[in-house]
């Protein structure tokens, strides 16, 4: 009887270890994969478009 608690606590403990480790890489993969798949804060039409407008402005006030 106490080989076959043992074995079943090792056992259990394995696939606690097992499941955790899982656990763990999802959570890694996840972190991942959200920090690539954001589109960036600005494109370059964005860009040229404030890059232009802000030109516009600076010659009018220099009128």
């Amino acid at each position: 009887m106490a080989t076959t608690r043992k074995k079943m606590a090792a056992a259990l403990a394995a696939v606690n270890a097992y499941l955790q480790d899982e656990e763990q890489a999802a959570a890694q993969q996840k972190a991942v994969t959200e920090t690539f798949s954001r589109a960036p804060s600005q494109t370059l039409w964005s860009q040229s478009g404030k890059l232009e407008m802000m030109n516009l402005r600076r010659l009018i006030q220099i009128r």
